[in-house]
């Protein structure tokens, strides 16, 4: 069971980005073909955020009344569906409430995923972290490279090229069948471990909002969602505003995104042997200030090296991702954690989207969003090298 539950693990994780990457790259034809705006599309790259602050505050609780297991399982459900259904609904509205169904399943899991690695595997926090960190950042990759030549050789049908992607979340759904077996699926091997008895103890007692590390995680985690999701819905477009061609965005979009997958893997095992992560903070920050200054200045001439900067500064997410399993002692506590952290962290992302879409339409250039986004970095650093000091969420709550 444990092996398959890291292919579980693998396979939802696989899936977490491409709905929203995907679209990324063929943002500029979904929004000819729905005769969307400039402000509008950032809205609509404002959905993912929102999606995953309201729908994965929820987590928790479902994963206490149905267990973790089953709420994943209908997460890949909810993602399959949602993704089948949005590129033909005809209309704006209509695709936003699809994206948001698909977006809905992809919440959950995105909250339950820390807790799954916790509860089974205990002694390989940062190990198993990073396996999902890396399969999530080849999703991400994979669907900004292949969206657009599958699209090419589809008929040119953006339509088509949105539907192929819920194939992936459909066989994501199959591993976990075995896990849908009430509450306590999910957490029996922790139980074979020895590792779930205080998680039972103690299963509603902390008072999360307490906690200074659980807000300044929070933060971290929402301004980093900031920016990932900016580059996730917009590079593309900068490039092609620049003058680069759809194909070849597309591959930028794709590079910087596949940098997460040898990082995703990496920077988790190595965040759980430091005990204070904000080296790591500062040089991922310092990243992303490079590569926006060098989208403003040359976004043709150095669009690689902007690509491979913003690359490695979106890995800021595995970062979070391993300090919510490492500032709580317990499973329980890094649901809560979890959930806290990413709800209200995505809830804080929700602006940047919609205003980078804003100000594109109303500046018509690029340099007013790309200032904004370096100056939203500052914060960025600030908030992780605090979420980053060696602390334990229980115990500031309970002071």
């Amino acid at each position: 069971m444990t092996r398959l539950m890291v292919v579980g693990i693998a396979l939802s994780a696989l899936n977490l980005r491409p709905a929203i990457t995907s679209l990324g790259a063929l943002l500029e034809e979904v929004r000819d073909g729905l005769g969307m705006s400039g402000s509008v599309a950032g809205l609509l790259t404002s959905v993912p955020s929102l999606c995953f602050a309201v729908f994965g505050v929820m987590a928790p609780r479902l994963a206490r009344r149905f267990g973790p297991g089953a709420v994943i399982c209908a997460g890949m459900v909810a993602i399959t569906a949602g993704l089948l259904i949005r590129p033909w609904v005809g209309n704006t509205a209509g695709f936003l409430a699809a994206s948001a169904l698909a977006l809905m399943g992809i919440a959950v899991s995105n909250v339950l995923m820390p807790v799954i690695v916790k509860r089974w595997f205990p002694d390989r926090v940062g190990s198993m972290t990073g396996v999902y960190s890396m399969t999530l950042a080849l999703g991400t990759s994979l669907a900004a490279a292949v969206t657009v030549p599958v699209t090419d050789a589809l008929g040119g049908s953006w339509q088509s090229g949105l539907t192929v992607w819920a194939v992936l979340p459909a066989v994501a759904i199959l591993p976990w069948i075995p896990f849908v077996r009430g509450r306590t699926a999910g957490a029996g091997a922790a139980d074979a471990q020895g590792s779930t008895a205080h998680d039972r103890e103690e299963p509603d007692g902390l008072r999360i909002t307490r906690s200074r590390t659980a807000w300044a995680l929070a933060v971290f985690f929402g301004l980093q969602a900031t920016a990932a999701y900016v580059t996730m819905g917009w590079m593309a477009q900068i490039f092609r505003d620049a003058g680069v061609s759809a194909g070849t965005a597309g591959l930028l979009l794709a590079l910087t995104m596949v940098m997460g997958v040898p990082l995703a893997f990496v920077i988790p095992r190595l965040a759980s042997r430091l005990p204070h992560q904000g080296p790591m903070v500062v040089v991922l920050g310092v990243c992303g200030l490079l590569g926006y200054a060098g989208l403003y200045t040359a976004p043709v001439s150095g669009a690689l090296a902007w690509a491979l900067l913003l690359g490695i500064s979106n890995c800021a997410f595995p970062l979070a991702l391993t300090m919510v399993g490492m500032r709580s002692r317990t499973g329980a506590g890094v649901a809560k954690l979890s959930a806290f952290a990413q709800s209200a962290g995505y809830l804080l992302s929700i602006p940047g989207p919609l205003l980078v879409g804003v100000l594109y339409q109303r500046s018509g250039g690029w340099g007013l969003p790309l200032a904004l986004l370096a100056g939203l970095m500052v914060p960025q650093v600030v908030a992780g090298i605090l979420a980053g000091r060696d602390r334990i969420v229980e115990d500031e709550a309970a002071r």
